[in-house]
Protein backbone atom coordinates (compact mmCIF):
# COMPACT_ATOMS: atom_id res chain seq x y z
CA UNK A 1 0.00 0.00 0.00
CA UNK A 2 1.70 3.58 -0.91
CA UNK A 3 1.96 6.01 2.04
CA UNK A 4 -0.36 8.57 1.88
CA UNK A 5 0.10 12.61 2.13
CA UNK A 6 2.59 14.80 1.73
CA UNK A 7 6.07 13.27 3.23
CA UNK A 8 7.04 15.11 6.70
CA UNK A 9 9.47 18.53 6.01
CA UNK A 10 12.67 18.62 7.01
CA UNK A 11 13.41 20.71 10.40
CA UNK A 12 15.84 22.85 7.73
CA UNK A 13 12.89 23.82 5.49
CA UNK A 14 11.06 24.86 9.15
CA UNK A 15 13.85 26.87 10.10
CA UNK A 16 14.58 28.69 6.35
CA UNK A 17 10.91 28.61 6.17
CA UNK A 18 10.89 30.87 9.68
CA UNK A 19 9.02 28.42 11.58
CA UNK A 20 5.69 29.34 10.61
CA UNK A 21 3.81 26.83 12.79
CA UNK A 22 6.04 27.97 15.45
CA UNK A 23 6.46 24.78 17.09
CA UNK A 24 9.63 23.89 18.98
CA UNK A 25 12.20 22.45 17.03
CA UNK A 26 14.93 20.26 18.04
CA UNK A 27 18.31 21.36 18.84
CA UNK A 28 21.35 19.62 19.77
CA UNK A 29 24.67 20.06 21.38
CA UNK A 30 27.34 20.54 18.52
CA UNK A 31 30.61 19.72 19.35
CA UNK A 32 33.34 21.93 16.80
CA UNK A 33 37.19 20.87 17.11
CA UNK A 34 39.74 23.86 17.14
CA UNK A 35 39.72 23.90 13.20
CA UNK A 36 36.10 24.31 13.10
CA UNK A 37 34.69 21.13 12.22
CA UNK A 38 31.92 19.16 13.91
CA UNK A 39 33.37 16.08 16.01
CA UNK A 40 31.68 13.31 16.20
CA UNK A 41 29.89 12.22 19.81
CA UNK A 42 31.83 8.99 19.42
CA UNK A 43 35.08 7.53 18.45
CA UNK A 44 35.92 6.72 14.64
CA UNK A 45 37.86 4.75 12.74
CA UNK A 46 40.39 6.57 10.16
CA UNK A 47 37.76 5.87 7.18
CA UNK A 48 34.78 6.10 9.23
CA UNK A 49 36.01 9.79 10.36
CA UNK A 50 37.19 10.70 6.30
CA UNK A 51 33.47 9.87 5.62
CA UNK A 52 32.15 12.00 8.46
CA UNK A 53 33.77 15.27 7.46
CA UNK A 54 32.97 14.68 3.75
CA UNK A 55 29.71 14.24 4.12
CA UNK A 56 29.27 17.41 6.72
CA UNK A 57 31.48 19.10 3.97
CA UNK A 58 29.61 18.07 0.84
CA UNK A 59 26.05 17.52 1.91
CA UNK A 60 25.74 20.29 4.51
CA UNK A 61 22.56 22.09 2.84
CA UNK A 62 20.81 18.76 3.85
CA UNK A 63 22.03 17.05 6.10
CA UNK A 64 22.11 18.31 9.34
CA UNK A 65 24.40 18.78 11.95
CA UNK A 66 21.76 19.24 14.45
CA UNK A 67 19.06 16.73 13.56
CA UNK A 68 20.91 14.27 11.19
CA UNK A 69 23.87 13.64 13.60
CA UNK A 70 23.21 10.26 15.01
CA UNK A 71 22.04 8.86 11.78
CA UNK A 72 25.49 9.80 10.10
CA UNK A 73 27.53 8.88 13.23
CA UNK A 74 25.73 5.07 12.76
CA UNK A 75 26.61 5.34 8.74
CA UNK A 76 30.66 6.55 9.50
CA UNK A 77 30.23 3.15 12.05
CA UNK A 78 29.11 0.98 9.29
CA UNK A 79 31.74 2.80 7.02
CA UNK A 80 34.01 1.55 9.55
CA UNK A 81 33.01 -1.78 9.86
CA UNK A 82 32.31 -2.45 6.25
CA UNK A 83 36.30 -1.51 5.77
CA UNK A 84 37.54 -3.92 8.30
CA UNK A 85 34.89 -6.73 7.21
CA UNK A 86 36.71 -5.63 3.63
CA UNK A 87 40.20 -6.55 4.77
CA UNK A 88 39.07 -9.65 5.93
CA UNK A 89 37.50 -10.89 2.89
CA UNK A 90 40.43 -9.95 0.70
CA UNK A 91 42.52 -12.08 3.38
CA UNK A 92 40.89 -14.84 3.65
CA UNK A 93 37.73 -15.35 1.43
CA UNK A 94 35.79 -17.01 3.73
CA UNK A 95 32.14 -17.54 2.37
CA UNK A 96 30.65 -16.18 5.83
CA UNK A 97 32.73 -12.58 5.27
CA UNK A 98 31.52 -12.30 1.89
CA UNK A 99 27.74 -12.43 2.90
CA UNK A 100 28.50 -10.31 6.04
CA UNK A 101 29.71 -7.38 3.52
CA UNK A 102 26.53 -7.81 1.55
CA UNK A 103 24.41 -7.68 4.14
CA UNK A 104 26.46 -4.75 5.23
CA UNK A 105 25.80 -3.06 1.83
CA UNK A 106 22.60 -3.29 2.27
CA UNK A 107 22.51 -1.39 5.34
CA UNK A 108 24.81 1.26 3.89
CA UNK A 109 22.71 1.54 0.83
CA UNK A 110 19.42 2.08 3.21
CA UNK A 111 21.45 4.28 5.45
CA UNK A 112 22.50 6.68 2.56
CA UNK A 113 19.47 6.92 1.02
CA UNK A 114 18.04 7.85 4.19
CA UNK A 115 20.68 10.86 4.41
CA UNK A 116 19.12 12.14 0.74
CA UNK A 117 22.29 10.30 -0.84
CA UNK A 118 20.65 9.54 -4.48
CA UNK A 119 19.04 11.78 -6.62
CA UNK A 120 15.53 10.37 -5.88
CA UNK A 121 16.08 11.15 -2.20
CA UNK A 122 17.60 14.44 -2.38
CA UNK A 123 14.46 15.15 -4.84
CA UNK A 124 11.79 14.16 -2.08
CA UNK A 125 13.90 15.78 0.43
CA UNK A 126 13.63 18.89 -1.71
CA UNK A 127 16.98 19.22 -2.58
CA UNK A 128 17.00 18.36 -6.29
CA UNK A 129 20.10 18.76 -8.53
CA UNK A 130 20.03 21.19 -11.26
CA UNK A 131 20.46 19.57 -14.39
CA UNK A 132 22.60 21.28 -17.19
CA UNK A 133 21.03 22.04 -20.38
CA UNK A 134 22.65 20.24 -22.84
CA UNK A 135 23.75 21.84 -26.51
CA UNK A 136 20.66 20.70 -28.21
CA UNK A 137 18.41 21.95 -25.30
CA UNK A 138 20.01 25.39 -25.17
CA UNK A 139 19.49 25.72 -28.67
CA UNK A 140 15.75 24.87 -28.57
CA UNK A 141 14.91 26.66 -25.97
CA UNK A 142 16.88 29.79 -28.02
CA UNK A 143 14.33 28.89 -30.84
CA UNK A 144 11.30 28.99 -28.73
CA UNK A 145 12.12 32.10 -27.78
CA UNK A 146 12.71 33.97 -30.54
CA UNK A 147 9.38 32.57 -32.04
CA UNK A 148 7.59 34.48 -28.98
Amino acid sequence: MAPRGRPPKPVEQKRLAGNVGKRALPKAEIVLSAAGFIEPPRPLGATGRVFWDRILGMANSWVSPETDLELLMMTSELIDERWSLRISVFRDNRLEDRKALRNLDKQLVAQLSLLGFSPTDRSRLGFAEVKRQTKLEELRTKIDESKK
